[in-house]
């Protein structure tokens, strides 16, 4: 879809001070030319859209030139509130960063998402040890485990009433 090109091609622009024709063309996986013909339309519709020619050229936005395009799918949105491990976030010192992230995609979404950070904390639950230290076994563990056996040693299954 063309409009959907548009707009990955903006956020693109918005997220890399300046992309070639080249780059844009692998990301959008269209060739050179419909980025010049994208470029063109864009800076039609009033989106700043500036094109450097020459060895160092590219495509920019002008004038730091933001989008407020707030059009996150339900899948979208659900997978970027799952994106951060609440503990290793915290170790790393990126706590707070993640919180004001995660504040500000859900002030922007549109109001038919707005429980998708309470939809996927329903829904999911990570429980892995980090991966930058040494996972705990807690202690009474393996006595238990190692009382319950295995399944073969717990005899045949009672037979199932029709």
């Amino acid at each position: 879809m063309r409009a959907a090109r548009l707009i990955k091609m903006v956020l693109l622009l918005q997220s890399r001070p300046s992309m070639t024709a080249a780059e844009l063309a692998a990301e959008l996986e269209v060739s050179e030319r419909t980025i010049t013909r994208d470029a063109l339309a864009l800076s039609e519709a009033g989106v700043p859209v500036y094109a450097d020619r020459g060895r160092a050229g590219g495509y920019r936005l002008v004038g730091g030139y933001r989008t407020r395009l707030t059009g996150l799918a339900r899948g979208e949105a659900e997978a970027l509130f799952l994106s951060g491990l609440p503990g290793a976030l915290r170790d790393m010192g990126l706590e707070d960063a993640a919180s004001a992230a995660r504040l500000k995609v859900s002030a922007a979404l549109l109001p038919s998402l707005r429980d998708a950070p309470d939809s996927v904390a329903q829904r999911f639950l990570l429980d892995a040890p980090g991966w930058y230290q040494e996972p705990e076994t807690p202690e009474l563990l393996p006595p238990v485990a190692g009382g319950l056996g295995r399944p073969d040693d717990l005899g045949p299954l009672p037979a199932r009433r029709p």
